[in-house]
């Protein structure tokens, strides 16, 4: 595993969709070009979710984990 250098995190546990992607997209403007926020989130959903986002707006997937019941994602935001 890899450790990144956080600038921000944000619990998405328990969101359910469409919660998750929103607040990760308000989240992520909150952070400087450049930097990655590390999202948990519990909803499944976000596996297909958070990459197709990624790639619309330009922000890149670092890296996502999964532990126990949750993803671990570390999105560094592009623009």
């Amino acid at each position: 595993m890899t450790e990144h250098q956080i600038a921000r995190e944000f619990d998405a546990s328990g969101l359910r969709c469409p919660m998750p992607i929103l607040r990760t997209k308000k989240e992520i403007e909150k952070v400087d070009i450049g930097e990655i926020l590390k999202v948990v989130a519990t909803d499944i959903g976000t596996k297909k979710d958070f990459p197709s986002w990624a790639s619309r707006t330009g922000n890149e997937i670092i890296e996502m984990r999964e532990e126990d019941d949750k993803l671990i994602w570390f999105i560094k935001r592009v623009k």
